[in-house]
């Protein structure tokens, strides 16, 4: 019996996941179908355990029900737990195995596809939302030399820095930072990945941040796609490699296809084929 999959979200109609998982089911001949659930702000428990309940085998989460998918979960991925949020559900029996792949596929993204090791490199996280959130852990597991996490509110930047440092389970080799967009003084911060993981770029707002930050050939990496914002136009400007987060999308999906089908697709042709898009 083909088996069923989808992502599950309020809006829906516009993911690219559809499409991208139907590109590996293909690739790698795996007997799937891939939808889009548009659940109820208020209804996103009861439409997982009906999916769940007619034989559907796992669910991709999008906004706004990240966090109600953690609560939701009977059993977590450390990086899901360290999260705080769970984009992907695998169904087994009673139990919901909740993961986030986002991290992971920022860190492919980053590391494959823009050949940009992250091992010794100096990291500057703007945001403390759960976007950043979603992917400090894996950046720290890649072994950068330095990794701040700069907030506008710099109290919230500090506790996320600290709640990270002091993971349960873990020893970690370095310990992220906090601080405002405020401190970022170029006399002692030069980074050679900055990342957007901010709000500012879907809502047209620049970020305060001044052009020293970027060490000669670094890299800004945007993680909205679809669109030029501000963050980039100013990296660009100063010379910068810029990239989107259109890969961090496709690799992500490739984590959570290999969870549930135990094989990783090839991501270059669908990520080749939505840029052409």
């Amino acid at each position: 019996m083909t088996d069923n999959y989808a992502v599950i979200g309020h809006p829906v109609a516009h993911s690219k996941s559809p499409q991208i998982h139907t590109h590996f089911a293909a690739q790698t001949g795996e007997d799937l179908c891939y939808t889009a659930i548009l659940a109820p702000l208020d209804g996103f428990a009861a439409t997982v355990r009906d999916f769940s309940a007619s034989g559907g085998c796992g669910l991709n989460v999008t906004v706004p029900f990240k966090e109600e998918a953690f609560r939701l979960a009977t059993r977590l991925s450390p990086r899901a737990q360290a999260a705080g949020a769970v984009n992907t559900l695998r169904f087994s029996g009673n139990e919901i195995f909740g993961d986030n792949t986002d991290g992971a596929g920022l860190v492919c993204d980053i590391e494959k596809n823009l050949d940009r090791a992250l091992a010794g490199r100096r990291i500057l996280l703007l945001g403390a939302g759960g976007a950043a959130r979603g992917v400090i852990l894996p950046l720290l597991l890649g072994n950068p030399a330095r990794l701040v996490i700069a907030n506008r509110t710099t109290q919230k930047a500090i506790l996320l820095a600290a709640e990270f440092s002091r993971l349960p389970g873990r020893a970690l080799a370095l310990r992220p930072e906090g601080c405002g967009f405020a401190d970022l003084s170029v006399e002692s911060n030069v980074f050679d990945i900055i990342i957007n993981a901010t709000s500012a770029g879907l809502q047209g707002i620049s970020l305060d941040i001044p052009d020293g930050l970027y060490a000669a050939g670094a890299l800004a990496y945007e993680m909205v796609y679809g669109r030029e914002t501000s963050f980039m136009t100013q990296a660009r400007r100063a010379g910068m490699q810029v990239a989107d987060g259109l890969g961090m999308l496709v690799e992500q999906a490739a984590e959570a296809f290999l969870l549930w089908r135990g094989v990783r697709p090839e991501t270059a042709p669908i990520l080749q084929e939505l840029r052409g898009a």
